[in-house]
């Protein structure tokens, strides 16, 4: 997490930006049982590389369903089934714009928890996936 800081005395004023490790504390009880079936949803979404795909380019900017397809190279019904899902579990929404539809990240939650699982990655170990499993031989 990072903290700006705005300071000014007698000798000029400046900006700092600090790293802290201490997270927020929002979980004190144990998690519900449907609380527990709501978090699984969602984490199950993000389980698709294809659905962080689109997180993450509409992460940029808002993008309709079109721009998604040809930019990830996926059909436009997959990634409207996609959408559907991130929608229905409140990690997008959408505005219309004429005829065309622009989806955009549900607020500065989904945000925050797309940085912090990339920003996760650095903690990850690579994995090496091979192919085709006769090259162990």
């Amino acid at each position: 997490m990072y903290h700006v800081i705005l300071w000014l005395d007698e000798v000029g004023c400046g900006l700092d930006i600090v790293m802290t490790t201490d997270a927020p504390t929002h979980q004190t009880t144990l998690l519900s049982e449907a609380d527990a079936v709501r978090l699984a949803d969602v984490m199950r979404a993000l389980a698709s590389p294809v659905r962080l795909r689109i997180l993450g380019l509409l992460r940029t900017r808002p993008t309709t369903v079109t721009e998604v397809s040809e930019l990830l190279g996926t059909g436009q019904t997959t990634i409207s089934n996609h959408l559907r899902l991130l929608r229905h579990l409140s990690l997008v929404t959408a505005n219309r714009d004429g005829r065309h539809m622009y989806y955009t990240l549900f607020d500065q939650h989904v945000v925050e928890l797309l940085d912090e699982a990339i920003g996760h990655l650095d903690h990850v170990p690579r994995v090496v996936v091979r192919d085709d499993p006769a090259d162990d031989s």
